[in-house]
C-alpha cells in the first residue's frame, strides 16, 4: 500500500519546490555553461602553464623541468623580433585608432544630417573578419597588383610602394590594415562617451565665451578618461592576440620579419613540434593580458562599490 500525503501537505511541498526552482533556475541554466568555461578555458590555461615547465616536443610530456623552456625562449632571436614587432604594432595601432576614432566621433557629434550613413560606413569594416581584411589589403598592397601597379600605369614609372615585401616596412602594412578595421569601432566608443556629456556644461562654456575647439580640449575630452581607458583596453587586447590578420597578410614574413607572439606560438606548436616552447610563449601572452585587464576590472569594481 502507498501512503498518500494529505492534500494540504502535498500542496505545501509542491509550493516549496516551485519556489526553490524559481530561485535557483538561473543557476541551474548557467551551471553547464559555467562548468564548460571552467574546464575548456581555465582548465586548458592551467594545462598550458604546466606544459611550459616540461620538455614537451611533438607530444606533451609531464615530467617537470623547471624554467628550461623559458630560458630557451628568451635566447631565441625570433622571439625578440616577435616582441619588438608587438611593441611597434601595439603602439602605432592604439595611437592611430584612438586618434582617428576620436576625430570621427567629434565629427559625428556635430549632429550632421548624414550622421546615420556615415556611422554605418565607419562601422562597416568592423563587421568583416580579420581574414577578409587581410586578404583585401594583401591585394591592395601587393606591388604587382595594387597601389604600386595602379600608380605606375598612370605614368609614374619610378613610383615604389613595396612595403609588403620589405622586411623593414612590412610590419607597418599590418598597422594600416588593423587601423582601417578597428578605428570605426573606437569611434563608436568615443561617440557614446561624447553623447554622455551633460549639454548644460557645454552651454555654460559657450556663455562664458569659449569656442568649440577649446570646449573639446578643456572640458569634454578631459572628462572622458573612463572612455579612453576602455578603448585602450580593447585595443591592447586586440593587438596582443593578433594572429589571423598577420597570417593572411604577411604569413609572418618576409622571413619572420612580421612575427608576433601569437604567430610565434603557432609556428612552434604546429610547425616545429616544440609544444613546451609554444606553451611558454602562450603563458607569457596570458600573463600580459591579465596584467592589463585585472587592474582595469579592479578599478571598475572599486568605483562601483564606492558609488
Amino acid at each position: 500500500m502507498y501512503l498518500q500525503l494529505p492534500s494540504q501537505k502535498y500542496e505545501k511541498t509542491v509550493g516549496v519546490m516551485h519556489k526553490w526552482l524559481q530561485d535557483h533556475l538561473p543557476k541551474i541554466v548557467l551551471a553547464p555553461s559555467f562548468a564548460m568555461v571552467v574546464v575548456f578555458v581555465y582548465g586548458f590555461i592551467a594545462w598550458t602553464a604546466y606544459i611550459s615547465f616540461t620538455n614537451s616536443k611533438l607530444l606533451p610530456r609531464y615530467q617537470f623541468e623547471g624554467l628550461l623552456q623559458y630560458r630557451k625562449l628568451w635566447e631565441m632571436d625570433r622571439w625578440h623580433v616577435a616582441l619588438d614587432n608587438l611593441f611597434v604594432f601595439s603602439a602605432l595601432f592604439i595611437l592611430f585608432c584612438m586618434a582617428i576614432g576620436l576625430l570621427l566621433a567629434i565629427l559625428l557629434d556635430q549632429r550632421i544630417r548624414i550622421e546615420g550613413a556615415l556611422r554605418t560606413i565607419y562601422l562597416y569594416p568592423m563587421a568583416l573578419s580579420f581574414i577578409v581584411t587581410g586578404t583585401a589589403w594583401k591585394w591592395i598592397l601587393n606591388p604587382g597588383l595594387g597601389i604600386e601597379k595602379a600608380v605606375r600605369e598612370l605614368g609614374f614609372e619610378n613610383f615604389e610602394f613595396n612595403w609588403l615585401v620589405d622586411p623593414e616596412f612590412a610590419i607597418y602594412t599590418i598597422v594600416i590594415a588593423g587601423v582601417w578595421q578597428s578605428s570605426g569601432f573606437v569611434m563608436a566608443i568615443f561617440l557614446a562617451g561624447l553623447r554622455s556629456i551633460d549639454d548644460e556644461i557645454i552651454k555654460a562654456a559657450y556663455m562664458d565665451g569659449a569656442n568649440l575647439p577649446r570646449i573639446y580640449l578643456r572640458i569634454i575630452i578631459p572628462s572622458m578618461r573612463a572612455t579612453f581607458l576602455s578603448a585602450f583596453i580593447v585595443l591592447a587586447h586586440l593587438a596582443i592576440k593578433s594572429f589571423d590578420l598577420i597570417v593572411v597578410l604577411t604569413r609572418g614574413g618576409p622571413g619572420y620579419a612580421t612575427d608576433m607572439p601569437a604567430t610565434f606560438m603557432y609556428a612552434m606548436a604546429f610547425s616545429r613540434g616544440r609544444i613546451g616552447l609554444a606553451a611558454a610563449s602562450a603563458t607569457i601572452m596570458i600573463i600580459t593580458v591579465m596584467a592589463i585587464i585585472i587592474p582595469y576590472l579592479y578599478s571598475e569594481l572599486r568605483s562601483k562599490r564606492h558609488e
